[in-house]
């Protein structure tokens, strides 16, 4: 029987096939998809100019050349207000990187021990762990970053409460850290002749721990033996690096905060608005990523575990070698939406006044230029950019953790 979705080899093609013949139907609807979509963009495009035209304004970037006349108070690079506006977006964007950076460190951190404590057979600890998730989890962001800043900035000492023999407060760590509400104040490195050889050295351990732990996994793979990993890992890592750093002469140094006049001078500034945005959002984002870890590790069969500790495994190794490892290929795909959030949430930095590049280009920028246009389209392309690098990178990770099927 003839179909017109099986027709004769010798049949002549026909436009109707186009719309009634299932082989060509996809890609006509698909063009179609694609010839009203372009039409809507261009028409948006072309409504835009008109409008702006009217306005007599037109669509160029040469404000990034004009000098920013703005400070930035935290920043990575140098940076002066007679700077470029694409200087202070660079600055901006360093500083979303960095806040994004941190807190994807520590809201994994957070995350994976908040999730693996919420199974424990322990009741208040399980608990404990529950109302941190549901209270961090119900609450707005935006409400915790000002909580956060809020704490910071009310309940610490002022700095002059450092000042004097008999100062109402003391420094942290052996008098290296100030916690003041203006912010921390921690240890800087110095970097002294010599200095470039001690970090070479320092990368090429962490490249050597790396090596190791790869060693490591195929022994066990292969022989099933367990190799004490965390010492040989901590001889490689301090060994190569304090022998270097010492017969190099110590070129590596710190500076130190000091009191001096009325605040604190020397070391790194660490302003309370960047600390009150990266622990909001690490403590909110660790909320979610301890509901990804628990249900992670519940989909493992418990039928794993019981053999592991049938074979002799502690709980800590049979987490680590076989809970773990499996329950990765759950964890990672929404871990990588978590990280995703974690960055776009930093741009409500803005509420507690630390410049990232919502602040920079998007806000200072955009107010004094007027470019707004612009200065959104920068800016999206810009969040496209890294998102688009984070996803990349973790799916990459992903696909080199999955399961091999034999």
């Amino acid at each position: 029987m003839t179909t017109m979705t099986d027709p004769p080899n010798n049949e002549s093609f026909r436009l109707s096939q186009l719309i009634y013949d299932t082989r060509y139907r996809s890609i006509t609807i698909q063009v179609i998809a694609l010839i009203v979509f372009m039409a809507f963009a261009a028409f948006v495009v072309r409504n835009t100019i008109i409008n702006l035209e009217a306005l007599g304004k037109d669509i160029n970037f040469n404000f990034l050349g004009s000098s920013a006349n703005y400070d930035i108070n935290q920043r990575l690079i140098p940076y002066v207000s007679s700077d470029t506006h694409l200087r202070a977006a660079i600055v901006g964007l360093l500083n979303t990187l960095m806040i994004a950076f941190m807190g994807c460190i520590l809201a994994t951190i957070i995350g994976v021990v908040a999730g693996v404590l919420r199974l424990s057979k322990n009741w208040l600890t399980a608990k404990i762990m529950t109302v941190y998730v549901e209270t961090f989890r119900n609450i707005p962001v935006l409400l915790w970053i000002l909580a956060f800043m809020a704490v910071l900035s009310e309940s610490l000492p002022q700095p002059r409460s450092f000042k004097g023999p008999d100062a109402a407060s003391s420094m942290w760590f052996w008098d290296s850290v100030a916690v003041t509400n203006r912010g921390t104040y921690v240890p800087v490195p110095v970097w002294g002749s010599g200095s470039a050889i001690v970090v070479i050295v320092f990368l090429l351990s962490l490249l050597g721990i790396w090596a190791f732990s790869k060693f490591a996994l195929r022994r066990f793979e292969a022989t099933g033996q367990i190799l004490p990993t965390f010492w040989i890992k901590l001889a490689i890592f301090f060994v190569p690096s304090i022998l270097v750093y010492f017969i190099m002469g110590r070129p590596i140094g710190l500076s130190y905060p000091e009191f001096k006049g009325f605040n604190f001078t020397g070391g790194l500034h660490l302003r309370n608005s960047m600390l009150a945005l990266w622990l909001a959002l690490s403590f909110y984002t660790g909320s979610y990523i301890a509901e990804i870890v628990r249900s992670g590790i519940l989909a493992v069969s418990k039928g794993q575990t019981e053999a592991a500790y049938a074979l002799g495994l502690r709980p800590s190794r049979t987490m680590n070698l076989v809970i773990l490892p499996q329950a990765l290929r759950v964890i990672i795909p929404p871990l990588i939406s978590q990280y995703l959030n974690l960055t776009k949430n930093s741009s409500l930095a803005l509420a507690v006044g630390y410049m990232d590049l919502r602040s920079t280009l998007g806000g200072t920028t955009l107010n004094t230029t007027g470019r707004e246009l612009e200065s959104m389209l920068l800016m999206m392309l810009i969040y496209l950019l890294v998102s688009l690098v984070i996803s990349s990178s973790m799916n990459f990770y992903n696909k080199s953790v999955k399961l091999k099927e034999r």
